[in-house]
Formats: C-alpha cells, structure tokens, sequence
C-alpha cells in the first residue's frame, strides 16, 4: 500500500521566473519577503531543505537536507491558481485564460441579470475587502449583485448573507458558470458572502469556487480509474470541477486543512491525498500581509512536527505550489508569476538537489510513477532521481 501526501501551500513562490516582467511582476519573490518578518520560524522547512533549493538566498542552507529538493518553472501562460493546479496534475495551459481588467462584456452582464432577476454593481478589477466598503450598502438597498473580477481569471460574486440566501448565491454561481464558457471560459466562479459584524461588513468562509472543468485527464484521473483512492482536501475539489477525485472535504481555512490532512494520515488508503492550503494566498497575500503570511507558514512548520512521525515506510509528502503572491509588492495585491518549491520526502527517498526543472507538471508525472499507474499527461517522471 503506497500513500501519497501532495500538499500545495498556496502562492507560496520562491522567486522571479525569467518572463516574470511580461506579467508585470518585477523582482517578485514570496519566501524572501516573507523571511524578514519576526513572525518567521520554519526550523521542519529548514531541515527539509528549502533553503536549500536553487535560487533561495534567504535563510540558513542544510549540509544534509532531508528531503529531495527542486525549483520548479511553470510552463503554463498564467499565474493562477487553476492554471497551476492542472499543471501539477499533468495539464499545460499553451493559453492563458480570458481576464477582464475592464470588467466583464455587457452581452454577458446582461444575459447573467436577466437569468438571475437581479441587476449589477462594479464590474471592475478590485480587491474582495475592499469592493463590499464601496458597494455593500448599495447591495442592501437594491438587492443587486456586486460582480468584480481581478487580474485572475475569475467572475466573483459578492452578496450579503441576510439578502441573498447562501443556496441561492450558489444557484447564481452556477448559472453564471453555464453562461461562461468558450471565449469567456473563466478559470473560476467563486461566491462571496459576506455578513454585517458590529457595523462593518466582513466575508464569512461560506466562499465556494465553482471551477472550469479541466480540457484533459490529469493525474486524478488516470489514479482513479486505475482504482486507486483520490482524496481532496480544501478546494481541490473545486478546482477540477470534482474530475477525478472519489473522496472530498472542504475545509474552512489552514489550520482545518492541517487538521484534516492529519487525521488522513492515520487512515489506511492506497493512492492521493491532495491538500490546498488557502489562507497563505487569500488571507495575507492578497492582502499584502508579510507579518500574517510568515506567521501562517510557521504555523504550517510546526504543524509539520506532528504530521512527519505518521509516515509510513511506503509514504511520500510532497510539498509545492501553484503560483507566488508576494505580500511585499505593493505594486499589486495579485498573484506574482515565480518559481515554486518542491519538496519530496519520505523514507525510501534519497535526499538529492535535482537543481531546477520545468514543469509543474513533473510532479503529477512523479505521483503516478511511484503509484504505478500508467499517465498520458504532460511532465517527466523524476522518480528514478529520488528512490534509494
């Protein structure tokens, strides 16, 4: 029995790639901005051997790392979390998705009002806390829906709980995600409730993304329909649309996820358990928040103590990410285009610096390699580098 453990620390970037400026991302690096904070305390990262990866010049190498190490280049055009997320899973995005920094066509405003009864507010790039201080009190008078994007491919929705019932903000994702498709094929949906709490308005984590179903099989699938288990954990779920995934848990921030993921750990399953952890990206940051971003990886490092010990002869942890979102670059509060870590350890594995590669997708290729399921998906299989 052979358990994989893939978790993805979202937006966790280590440094500019060499296109990074054709994305307006200039000198973007997360794990350094993030590494002058006090809150930063990763000894478990430390001894795996992230310091250790091409590139990193922040923090204290490891003679003897534990862990198998790269840097990864995305091949993908984008540096968003869908784009990301399939290419680890054995899919490269030749296209970027459609993004609307003038906000979305009037065709589609109109054919989305005119299904849902409702009208439309904003409909520009803006930030999630930001647009429901400007638009929220005209939400609750009117009852029309406050629709943004941002430099991601996404079509959010925001909507106060006490005026559009979460079931029925939900309903709208999904007609609005009907209506998105070919030339608007969004990579995302995502609802965003938000409730009134001593006077201000504040999102809740009732948050769903209702995501583009992936053009081709990923790893998920080709482990699935080789009868092999598929876990998600987080929004994993989501952002392949459920393809290929047997077993599912949402989970309501980090420390939930750690949790879940934990107690997966201590369950007999042969095949993935694949574990998004959000708030690195969504509630630091977006928001440019160096203090609680550091202070959400220390979390993570020290979550890492607990979980290590629960990893059996057979076992792989596989630690990456899907993009970078620098706190530090005040220029944006959107996704950076950087290298990701990638972490591969366990105890059958030899602790090597495989440099860098590129590819999110190796990883996948990796994945189905060490399950021993044949995988028509993009990528090179770096296992016969990293097995003793």
């Amino acid at each position: 029995m052979k358990r994989v453990f893939l978790i993805v620390l979202d937006s966790f970037g280590i440094g500019a790639m060499s296109d990074s400026a054709d994305y307006g991302d200039i000198g973007v690096n997360t794990l350094e901005s993030i590494s002058k904070s006090e809150k930063f305390k990763i000894n478990n990262l430390k001894k795996l051997g992230l310091f250790n990866i091409d590139g990193v010049s922040c923090g204290e190498k490891v003679d003897t790392p534990q862990a198998a190490v790269c840097r990864l280049a995305e091949l993908s055009r984008g540096k968003d979390t869908t784009i990301g997320h399939w290419e680890i899973a054995g899919i490269v995005s030749d296209k970027p998705l459609p993004t609307y920094p003038d906000g979305f066509p009037e065709s589609v405003l109109q054919e989305f009002s005119k299904k849902v009864g409702r009208g439309v507010l904003c409909n520009k790039p803006y930030s999630g806390t930001e647009v429901i201080k400007d638009y929220g009190e005209e939400h609750i008078k009117t009852g029309n829906l406050i629709i943004y994007t941002s430099a991601d491919s996404v079509f959010q929705i925001a909507a106060h709980e006490d005026i559009v019932p979460l079931d029925e903000l939900y309903r709208y994702c999904r007609i609005a995600r009907e209506i998105l498709t070919g030339e608007h094929g969004v990579g995302r949906v995502i609802a965003r409730p938000f409730i009134t709490v001593d006077g201000e308005f504040k999102r809740t984590s009732n948050r769903h993304d209702f995501s583009l179903e992936p053009p081709k099989k990923t790893m998920l699938d080709c482990i699935k329909n080789s009868g092999l288990d598929t876990i998600s954990v987080g929004k994993i779920y989501d952002i392949f649309a459920g393809a290929g995934i047997n077993e599912y848990v949402y989970t309501h921030g980090n420390t939930e996820g750690m949790k879940k993921t934990l107690e997966y750990a201590k369950r007999d399953f042969n095949g993935i358990c694949f574990t998004n952890l959000v708030d690195f990206d969504m509630l630091y940051g977006h928001r440019n928040d160096v203090d609680g971003y550091a202070a959400a990886l220390s979390e993570f490092d020290g979550w890492l103590g607990s979980f290590l010990p629960l990893l059996k002869e057979d076992d792989l942890l596989i630690i990456t990410a899907d993009h970078g979102c620098d706190p530090a670059y005040t220029v944006s509060t959107d996704h950076s285009r950087e290298h990701v870590p990638l972490l591969i350890y366990g105890k059958r594995v030899n602790p090597v610096n495989l440099g860098t590669k590129s590819g999110f997708c190796n990883i996948g290729k990796t994945v189905c390699d060490y399950l021993g399921v044949e995988a028509e998906i993009a990528g090179e299989s770096m296992l016969s580098e990293i097995i003793k």
